[in-house]
């Protein structure tokens, strides 16, 4: 099972729908929970960098990314690094 580090929303932590969280406990890529969630194309993360044929690599789970690749999409998603691993 995959954890993930969503602060609560008492710590300024943001809350997410149960459907996003019950996609990430089942074990769906995050990337592509967190930008779904966000209503973002793969195209939409070409700001942070990361050409969308990578971003599709890794989000079917063919690539890990590496770490700079994670944290900049992290940064474009608005979660953790460790929300992604």
């Amino acid at each position: 099972m995959r954890g993930f580090t969503i602060a609560p929303k008492a710590e300024g932590g943001e809350s997410f729908p149960v459907d996003v969280a019950g996609r990430l406990l089942a074990g769906e890529n995050p990337v592509r929970v967190y930008r779904n969630h966000r209503g973002m194309k793969q195209g939409d993360l070409a700001a942070a960098g990361v050409h969308p044929v990578y971003l599709s690599q890794i989000e079917t789970g063919r690539r890990t990314g590496s770490t700079r690749t994670l944290a900049a999409i992290a940064e474009a998603l608005g979660v953790t690094v460790d929300d992604l691993i």
